[in-house]
């Protein structure tokens, strides 16, 4: 048994391990490329005709916002197209029938779009939209988006040269400050704006469409083979495919879309789910693509570690249950070499400190304060672990699921709430139980370490427990919360 345990704890930590140790790679890249900036032309063509769609799903609370950002846009108005991509089965349809009935009448070509039906999703939305679209370019805003109105001066400038197929923008945070949950998830998304994207764009390696934020040339998507439904990511999937097609995308770090991070946790549990299981199913779907076309080596190898590295989270939940045994076959007195090779993944955790504090670093001038988050960001990783392993698995096995889409709120200052609204998932499932039984589980190692003075020991053990705890208390108290009128 002993030895099961010590395999097992080895390979989940070569694992997180190996994807850990990426972090140096990016932050490598990440000083080399340094000055190597995309440069606008300095005028755009304001001849070209924008199709600008927006893809909505019973949004009671934003719609409207949206839809009057967007009209705020500067561009000539008999150059731009607007399309709200409807499918809402709620009062959403009336407020948005309203707001562009009103858009109409100021002079805006804007069209309130109903298929009938949700098929395809979201995925299934935009292909529609596109084939009645008359823009050359398509930008692409959800719900909880809040356009700039220089969205298109900055963006139509890159795409003077005939191979750029899209524009991306980094995202901002509406609502980075209104809690320790949104707090954590802006230190996690900037980490992946401000490095992974940035870094890869500049390095000559595939990106990916947000699936939101960003604009296409239309042609693009279309020589790509148009959106696809057969993935709950189908942002990344076209990237890939449109890639592989040989169009370049260009990513601006430097000008952002504001949007609204979920502030209630079990919304945030869909959105990761949904996120996560996308990406394995889009890895099967397109690594067999990538390694059969003729691309770099270099970028073979850096589109892999970005379309599997979700597969992280089930060897997350093997080291946070094999963790506890561990002390007590450590304290045996057997073993000593295995655990003094083991101390050299320590060196993950301190790649992974440095990744997100570059980020940090490079966007904000109170870095330090917000890096101080870090702890917390690793335990919610961990404490993830359940609900992202359960869609790694189903994304492994084929196990197709509805697209459940991340309700919003409007939360714009402290002062907002989204307590006793529509959209809220009002029940505690299966997975809060685990995550609660894994609590007290890692609790149990921590008590383990301090007793026998594994002192080396504490910090993850705590981290596993803080993680579980923390995740499993506030699902059932934000589901608790969600029930009060």
């Amino acid at each position: 048994m002993d030895d099961i345990v010590l395999i097992g704890y080895f390979l989940s930590l070569t694992i997180l391990f190996v994807f850990g140790l990426h972090g140096f790679i990016m932050l490598y890249y990440h000083k080399k490329y340094r000055d190597n900036n995309p440069v606008p032309k300095p005028q755009i063509d304001e001849n070209a005709t924008v199709t600008i769609q927006l893809p909505l799903y019973n949004e009671l609370y934003v719609a409207e916002r949206l839809i009057k950002a967007t009209c705020e846009i500067e561009y000539p108005k008999d150059k731009l197209e607007i399309q709200v991509l409807d499918d809402s089965t709620d009062e959403t349809t009336e407020i948005v029938a309203n707001v562009v009935k009103q858009k109409q009448a100021e002079g805006f070509d804007i069209q309130h779009i109903r298929r009938g039906t949700r098929e395809g999703f979201k995925a299934g939305a935009l292909k529609y939209g596109l084939e009645r679209a008359k823009g050359e370019f398509v930008a692409i805003f959800d719900a909880d988006f809040i356009p700039h109105k220089d969205f298109l001066k900055k963006t139509l400038s890159f795409f003077t040269d005939e191979k750029v197929g899209l524009v991306q923008t980094r995202w901002e945070h509406l609502n980075g400050d209104y809690s320790i949950l949104t707090k954590a998830q802006a230190l996690a998304l900037d980490g992946h704006f401000v490095i992974e994207q940035t870094v890869r764009n500049k390095a000559g390696f595939f990106i990916n469409f947000n699936g939101t934020g960003g604009i296409w040339r239309k042609t693009c998507i279309e020589d790509a083979g148009n959106w696809h439904a057969d993935t709950l990511t189908e942002d990344l999937d076209l990237s890939y495919r449109a890639q592989l097609k040989g169009w370049r995308f260009v990513f601006l770090k430097d000008f952002t879309s504001p949007a609204e991070l979920p502030s209630e946790i079990n919304a945030l549990k869909s959105q990761q789910f949904r996120w996560t299981k996308g990406a394995v199913e889009t890895a099967k779907k397109i690594l067999p693509l990538v390694w059969k076309s003729d691309i770099p080596l270099r970028v073979k190898l850096q589109s892999t570690f970005h379309l599997t590295n979700n597969l992280v989270f089930p060897f997350i939940l093997l080291a946070a249950i094999l963790n506890v045994p561990l002390i007590f076959i450590k304290n045996s007195g057997s073993h000593e070499a295995y655990f003094a090779i083991m101390s050299i993944f320590v060196l993950a955790f301190i790649s992974s400190f440095l990744f997100y504090m570059y980020a940090q670093k490079d966007i904000r001038t109170d870095w330090r304060k917000k890096i101080v988050l870090f702890p917390l960001f690793m335990a919610g990783s961990m404490g993830f672990a359940v609900n992202n392993s359960r869609a790694v698995i189903e994304g492994l096995l084929n196990r197709k699921s509805e697209f459940v889409r991340t309700p919003k709120f409007r939360l714009e200052s402290e002062k907002d709430s989204w307590m006793g609204k529509k959209y809220l998932t009002r029940k505690v499932g299966f997975s809060v139980i685990v995550e609660a039984l894994l609590a007290i589980y890692c609790l149990i190692g921590v008590l383990s370490s301090i007793y026998f003075m594994e002192l080396a020991a504490i910090p993850f053990q705590l981290l596993f427990f803080l993680g579980f705890a923390f995740v499993s208390i506030t699902s059932i108290k934000h589901a608790y919360a969600s029930n009060k009128k």
